[in-house]
Protein backbone atom coordinates (compact mmCIF):
# COMPACT_ATOMS: atom_id res chain seq x y z
CA UNK A 1 0.00 0.00 0.00
CA UNK A 2 2.91 2.44 0.92
CA UNK A 3 4.16 1.48 -2.37
CA UNK A 4 1.15 2.45 -4.21
CA UNK A 5 0.89 5.41 -1.78
CA UNK A 6 4.43 6.57 -3.39
CA UNK A 7 3.82 5.63 -6.92
CA UNK A 8 0.69 8.39 -6.39
CA UNK A 9 2.52 11.06 -4.72
CA UNK A 10 5.22 10.93 -7.49
CA UNK A 11 2.56 11.81 -10.17
CA UNK A 12 1.46 14.70 -8.26
CA UNK A 13 4.52 16.21 -7.21
CA UNK A 14 5.04 19.28 -9.88
CA UNK A 15 1.30 19.26 -11.11
CA UNK A 16 -0.79 20.23 -7.93
CA UNK A 17 -0.23 23.66 -6.25
CA UNK A 18 0.23 23.37 -2.80
CA UNK A 19 1.91 25.57 -0.03
CA UNK A 20 5.60 26.05 -0.41
CA UNK A 21 7.49 24.83 2.59
CA UNK A 22 10.78 23.45 4.26
CA UNK A 23 12.00 19.71 4.64
CA UNK A 24 14.61 19.58 6.54
CA UNK A 25 16.84 16.67 5.55
CA UNK A 26 19.77 14.41 7.71
CA UNK A 27 22.20 13.26 4.48
CA UNK A 28 25.25 11.16 4.54
CA UNK A 29 28.24 12.84 3.25
CA UNK A 30 29.13 10.54 0.84
CA UNK A 31 26.03 11.64 -1.19
CA UNK A 32 26.61 15.08 -0.77
CA UNK A 33 26.54 16.17 -4.15
CA UNK A 34 23.76 14.58 -5.37
CA UNK A 35 21.45 15.42 -2.70
CA UNK A 36 22.41 18.96 -3.69
CA UNK A 37 21.28 18.27 -7.07
CA UNK A 38 18.36 16.34 -6.19
CA UNK A 39 16.87 19.09 -3.69
CA UNK A 40 17.53 21.83 -6.36
CA UNK A 41 15.55 19.37 -8.94
CA UNK A 42 13.08 19.00 -6.20
CA UNK A 43 12.78 22.84 -5.50
CA UNK A 44 11.81 23.57 -8.95
CA UNK A 45 9.30 20.84 -9.29
CA UNK A 46 7.56 21.11 -5.98
CA UNK A 47 7.95 24.70 -4.71
CA UNK A 48 9.11 23.26 -1.36
CA UNK A 49 12.63 24.39 -0.55
CA UNK A 50 14.99 21.33 0.67
CA UNK A 51 17.35 22.27 3.68
CA UNK A 52 20.16 19.57 4.04
CA UNK A 53 22.85 18.78 7.20
CA UNK A 54 25.84 16.96 5.98
CA UNK A 55 27.71 14.10 8.03
CA UNK A 56 29.05 10.78 9.09
CA UNK A 57 25.60 8.19 9.54
CA UNK A 58 26.20 8.02 13.27
CA UNK A 59 26.95 11.45 14.34
CA UNK A 60 24.04 12.11 12.24
CA UNK A 61 22.02 9.61 13.91
CA UNK A 62 22.74 10.88 17.27
CA UNK A 63 21.13 14.35 16.64
CA UNK A 64 18.31 12.42 15.81
CA UNK A 65 18.01 10.44 18.87
CA UNK A 66 18.55 13.80 20.20
CA UNK A 67 15.76 15.46 19.12
CA UNK A 68 17.29 17.55 15.71
CA UNK A 69 14.69 18.79 14.03
CA UNK A 70 15.20 17.02 10.89
CA UNK A 71 12.14 15.47 8.51
CA UNK A 72 14.26 13.11 6.74
CA UNK A 73 17.12 10.99 7.16
CA UNK A 74 18.88 9.65 4.61
CA UNK A 75 21.71 7.39 5.98
CA UNK A 76 24.50 5.58 4.52
CA UNK A 77 23.32 1.86 6.02
CA UNK A 78 19.99 0.52 6.86
CA UNK A 79 21.12 -0.57 10.61
CA UNK A 80 20.30 3.22 11.60
CA UNK A 81 17.13 3.31 9.94
CA UNK A 82 15.86 0.12 11.54
CA UNK A 83 17.52 1.66 14.81
CA UNK A 84 15.57 4.84 14.05
CA UNK A 85 12.16 3.21 13.76
CA UNK A 86 12.57 0.36 16.67
CA UNK A 87 13.13 3.67 19.10
CA UNK A 88 10.49 5.60 17.75
CA UNK A 89 12.34 8.36 15.86
CA UNK A 90 11.30 7.02 12.00
CA UNK A 91 7.91 6.53 10.80
CA UNK A 92 7.30 2.63 10.25
CA UNK A 93 7.14 1.52 6.66
CA UNK A 94 8.34 4.63 5.09
CA UNK A 95 11.64 3.12 5.04
CA UNK A 96 13.78 2.35 1.72
CA UNK A 97 16.85 2.02 0.24
CA UNK A 98 17.39 4.87 -2.41
CA UNK A 99 21.10 3.98 -3.30
CA UNK A 100 23.56 0.85 -3.50
CA UNK A 101 27.01 2.39 -2.34
CA UNK A 102 30.30 1.48 -4.07
CA UNK A 103 33.87 1.84 -2.03
CA UNK A 104 36.66 3.26 -4.29
CA UNK A 105 40.91 3.59 -3.66
CA UNK A 106 41.47 6.89 -4.65
CA UNK A 107 45.53 6.99 -5.05
CA UNK A 108 46.27 9.85 -7.68
CA UNK A 109 50.00 9.77 -8.95
CA UNK A 110 49.97 6.03 -8.39
CA UNK A 111 49.15 2.74 -9.56
CA UNK A 112 44.94 1.90 -9.80
CA UNK A 113 44.38 -1.80 -8.37
CA UNK A 114 45.74 -3.05 -4.73
CA UNK A 115 49.24 -2.46 -5.73
CA UNK A 116 49.06 0.80 -3.95
CA UNK A 117 48.35 -0.74 -0.37
CA UNK A 118 51.30 -2.83 -0.59
CA UNK A 119 53.60 -0.03 -1.44
CA UNK A 120 55.84 2.45 0.29
CA UNK A 121 53.51 5.00 1.38
CA UNK A 122 52.79 7.11 4.71
CA UNK A 123 48.96 8.12 5.19
CA UNK A 124 46.02 6.11 4.08
CA UNK A 125 42.80 7.48 4.54
CA UNK A 126 39.49 5.65 5.82
CA UNK A 127 36.36 7.14 7.53
CA UNK A 128 35.72 6.97 10.82
CA UNK A 129 34.83 2.77 10.46
CA UNK A 130 32.50 3.64 13.49
CA UNK A 131 30.80 6.63 12.12
CA UNK A 132 30.91 5.69 8.53
CA UNK A 133 29.75 2.65 6.87
CA UNK A 134 32.30 4.00 4.01
CA UNK A 135 34.63 3.56 6.58
CA UNK A 136 33.84 -0.08 7.85
CA UNK A 137 33.67 -1.35 4.08
CA UNK A 138 37.68 -0.14 3.82
CA UNK A 139 38.41 -2.21 7.29
CA UNK A 140 36.54 -5.03 5.37
CA UNK A 141 38.02 -4.87 2.14
CA UNK A 142 41.68 -4.01 3.71
CA UNK A 143 41.13 -7.41 6.15
CA UNK A 144 39.93 -9.43 3.02
CA UNK A 145 43.02 -8.63 1.13
CA UNK A 146 44.56 -9.98 4.53
CA UNK A 147 46.33 -5.80 4.37
CA UNK A 148 44.60 -4.56 7.32
CA UNK A 149 47.49 -5.42 9.52
CA UNK A 150 50.21 -4.44 7.35
CA UNK A 151 48.85 -0.73 7.09
CA UNK A 152 46.79 -0.05 10.56
CA UNK A 153 49.63 2.05 12.01
CA UNK A 154 49.33 3.99 8.58
CA UNK A 155 45.97 4.35 8.51
CA UNK A 156 44.29 8.27 9.43
CA UNK A 157 40.66 8.55 10.00
CA UNK A 158 38.45 11.10 8.89
CA UNK A 159 35.11 12.24 10.89
CA UNK A 160 33.08 11.80 7.84
CA UNK A 161 33.81 10.39 4.25
CA UNK A 162 34.17 14.24 2.76
CA UNK A 163 36.80 14.74 5.69
CA UNK A 164 38.55 11.74 4.26
CA UNK A 165 38.98 12.56 0.58
CA UNK A 166 39.72 16.17 1.79
CA UNK A 167 42.91 14.35 3.72
CA UNK A 168 44.15 12.55 -0.29
CA UNK A 169 43.10 16.05 -2.04
CA UNK A 170 45.28 17.38 0.15
CA UNK A 171 47.93 15.62 0.43
CA UNK A 172 48.29 15.02 4.26
CA UNK A 173 47.32 10.82 2.44
CA UNK A 174 48.97 9.90 -0.09
CA UNK A 175 45.90 7.28 -0.64
CA UNK A 176 42.04 6.65 0.79
CA UNK A 177 38.83 4.62 0.54
CA UNK A 178 36.30 6.71 -0.87
CA UNK A 179 32.43 6.68 -1.87
CA UNK A 180 33.10 5.97 -5.68
CA UNK A 181 30.40 8.85 -6.10
CA UNK A 182 33.20 11.05 -4.59
CA UNK A 183 36.12 10.79 -7.06
CA UNK A 184 33.70 9.47 -9.90
CA UNK A 185 35.22 10.42 -13.45
CA UNK A 186 38.68 11.10 -11.94
CA UNK A 187 42.06 8.97 -12.69
CA UNK A 188 43.86 6.84 -10.38
CA UNK A 189 40.36 5.19 -9.01
CA UNK A 190 39.85 1.23 -8.38
CA UNK A 191 36.65 0.85 -7.57
CA UNK A 192 37.06 -1.92 -4.81
CA UNK A 193 35.21 -5.72 -6.24
CA UNK A 194 31.81 -5.55 -4.35
CA UNK A 195 32.80 -9.50 -2.89
CA UNK A 196 35.38 -7.76 -0.48
CA UNK A 197 33.41 -5.79 1.12
CA UNK A 198 29.16 -6.42 2.52
CA UNK A 199 27.18 -4.12 0.52
CA UNK A 200 26.57 -0.32 1.51
CA UNK A 201 22.49 -0.51 1.27
CA UNK A 202 21.87 3.18 2.00
CA UNK A 203 18.34 3.48 3.31
CA UNK A 204 15.71 6.48 3.66
CA UNK A 205 13.34 6.86 6.39
CA UNK A 206 10.61 9.87 7.27
CA UNK A 207 11.23 10.89 10.90
CA UNK A 208 8.89 10.80 13.56
CA UNK A 209 8.48 14.87 13.80
CA UNK A 210 7.46 14.84 10.09
CA UNK A 211 4.80 12.57 9.99
CA UNK A 212 2.17 14.64 8.96
CA UNK A 213 4.47 17.01 7.00
CA UNK A 214 3.22 16.50 2.90
CA UNK A 215 6.66 18.43 1.96
CA UNK A 216 8.54 16.07 3.60
CA UNK A 217 6.45 13.04 1.88
CA UNK A 218 6.51 14.93 -1.28
CA UNK A 219 10.15 14.20 -1.06
CA UNK A 220 10.63 10.79 0.22
CA UNK A 221 8.12 10.19 -3.28
CA UNK A 222 10.03 12.34 -5.43
CA UNK A 223 13.40 10.34 -4.74
CA UNK A 224 12.14 7.13 -5.26
CA UNK A 225 11.21 8.23 -9.16
CA UNK A 226 12.04 7.68 -12.17
CA UNK A 227 14.05 11.45 -12.70
CA UNK A 228 15.84 10.83 -9.28
CA UNK A 229 16.83 7.49 -10.12
CA UNK A 230 18.70 8.72 -12.78
CA UNK A 231 20.22 10.96 -11.36
CA UNK A 232 21.24 8.79 -8.31
CA UNK A 233 22.90 5.79 -10.76
CA UNK A 234 24.27 8.68 -12.26
CA UNK A 235 26.58 9.35 -10.05
CA UNK A 236 27.92 6.16 -9.59
CA UNK A 237 25.42 4.32 -7.60
CA UNK A 238 23.03 1.55 -8.32
CA UNK A 239 19.37 1.05 -6.76
CA UNK A 240 17.32 -1.73 -6.24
Amino acid sequence: MFKLMVAVAALLVGVLPCAADQVHVAVAANFTKVAEQLADDFAKNSGHEVMLSFGATGQLYAQISQAAPFDVFLSADTARVEKAIAEGHGVAGTEFVYALGRLALYAPGLETGEGPLKGDFQKLAIADPKAAPYGAAAVEALEALELYEVVADRLVQGENITQTLQFVETGSAELGFVALSQVIGKDDVWVVPSELYSPIAQGAVLLSGAKDKDAAEAFLAYLRGAEAVAVIEAAGYSVE
